[in-house]
């Protein structure tokens, strides 16, 4: 047996460290509006020393609404407690709390409204379920249900054979069967189906039209119908062309991917942060705070902190809060501070977006801003995640005026956002019967000194989500 050796432990890795009003301040710098104001609520019923700013109030001079905690501790104990401070850059940011106008009775009530009118998203399973206890499918049909369900992928499709769900949820194959055609009844149309063909099939089978011209290319001429092959489809059905285009038009009708409406949030509300306008001959931009409270601190406080009779225990509370409270303040002051100096820059650089539209939209990188502001790339990407803007040319996150472009004759540079625009532009006005290929769009673009290659509008086609060329061919007669 060996006597004792000496073993060398591993260095442990040193992990950042970021103070709590850091990580606060980054967490409310990145929220959308809603849920910052959740946030904001859900602090103002915890932390008695936060109040909402009412109708009769004017001022929201937090600065000065109650002692800081350094001073009320030294008239009480002596005892000092550091102003809040950070390591972070932005602190260069910082100003002196907002200084604005008190809301309205009015305009109080008429944001109570709007967000008492939101509705609470449900998941796929749950509006799936609420159909299915409509009908008279048993206990047993019910919980084979649930497991087919959770094997769904974005698509609607199930991604196993029905004998694994068997032994999933432990009951009879037929039992699963069973349920695999009650899937099929459910709305959206489609679900539950093993592929694509059998996904539209069954959509035209519901529809009362599987026996169609329609059913017959889906169900016998599947490989003619994914390559559109007009003349060949033609022929094998024996009909003419005519015939067969409109069959295409009513299978092109129908969802290919109908799980997908569910991943779409129908119930999503977007408030934009920031408002551009034309006002006369120039620009405004305007923050939208209606969605916020807004908040001070309370001014009982004073009292309660120079009451003598306070034990330390609840003087440290009341202390604890107090500074929460004023961190909350601050970092949602330095947010919207922020998201105003990006604003400001926006305007300022795609000035030829909001006078023309998205042709006249400018490269630009979140670093360029950065260095503008004088903060890092990573307070640009938080400041402008799940953030809009409304602008007269619509709705717009804020991640879509920053685009990698291409420098074009006379050094002038575009976006990769308008050449895809222009791409849109070339394909909708094309002749349907001779659509135009990757590599005409590209010789086109070419002539308007825009020299990209064909991958590129190839690329570019498909995030814009249209068809190649031989997909887009219309025939005639």
């Amino acid at each position: 047996m060996s006597g004792p050796r000496l073993v060398q432990v591993p260095k442990m890795a040193q992990m950042p460290f970021l103070a709590p009003q850091l990580r606060q301040s980054l967490k409310i710098l990145q929220v959308p509006a809603i849920e910052l104001r959740s946030t904001v609520i859900e602090e103002l019923q915890t932390n008695p020393a936060l109040e909402e700013i009412g109708s009769n109030d004017i001022s929201i001079d937090t600065a000065e609404s109650i002692p800081s905690s350094k001073e009320t501790e030294a008239q009480d104990d002596g005892t000092e407690n550091p102003p809040v401070t950070s390591n972070d850059n932005w602190e260069d940011s910082y100003e002196p709390p907002y200084q604005g106008q008190a809301y309205s009775k009015e305009a109080a009530e008429k944001r109570q409204f709007f967000f008492d009118s939101i509705k609470s998203e449900t998941s796929a399973q749950e509006q799936l379920m609420r159909q299915a206890k409509l009908t008279d499918a048993d206990e047993e049909t019910l919980k084979a249900l649930e497991y087919l369900i959770g094997n769904l992928d974005d698509r609607g499709f199930l991604t196993v054979e029905p004998g694994v769900v068997a032994e999933q949820s432990e009951q009879p194959i037929e039992v699963v069967l069973k349920a695999l055609r009650l899937l099929k009844t459910l709305d959206p149309q489609g679900l539950g189906s093993r592929d694509l063909q059998e996904c539209l099939l069954t959509q035209l089978d519901q529809q009362g039209m599987g026996d169609t011209l329609a059913g017959k290319i889906l169900r016998n001429q599947f490989p003619l119908f994914l390559r559109r092959r007009i003349p060949e489809l033609s022929r094998a059905l024996e009909v003419d062309t005519a015939r067969v285009e409109d069959a295409l038009r009513m299978i092109a009708e129908l969802d290919p991917a109908p799980g997908r409406n569910f991943a779409e949030d129908t119930n999503r509300v977007i408030i934009p942060d920031v408002r551009v306008f034309r006002e006369g001959e120039k620009w405004q931009m305007t923050l939208t705070r209606d969605y916020l409270p807004r908040l001070r601190l309370s001014s009982n406080f004073k009292k309660y902190l120079s009451d003598k009779r306070l034990s330390g225990s609840e003087r440290e509370f009341l202390q604890e809060k107090l500074k929460a409270g004023r961190q909350l303040i601050a970092a949602i002051e330095l947010r919207q501070q922020t998201i105003e100096r990006i604003s400001r820059l926006l305007l300022e650089i795609q000035i030829g977006f909001f006078e023309h539209g998205v042709e006249k939209l400018k490269p630009l990188t979140m670093s360029q801003i950065a260095e503008k502001i004088g903060v890092h790339e990573t307070t640009i990407s938080r400041a402008i995640a799940n953030k809009y803007m409304s602008t007269p040319h619509g709705v717009f996150p804020f991640k879509f005026f920053f685009t990698p472009g291409y420098t074009i004759a006379a050094g002038e540079s575009v976006s990769n956002k308008s050449i895809k625009d222009r791409i849109q532009g070339l394909i909708e006005a094309e002749d349907s019967n001779k659509p135009l290929s990757d590599q005409a769009i590209a010789e086109m673009l070419k002539k308007t000194n825009v020299n990209i290659a064909r991958r590129t509008v190839a690329k570019y086609r498909e995030e814009l989500e249209i068809l190649p060329t031989h997909l887009r061919r219309q025939f005639k007669d």
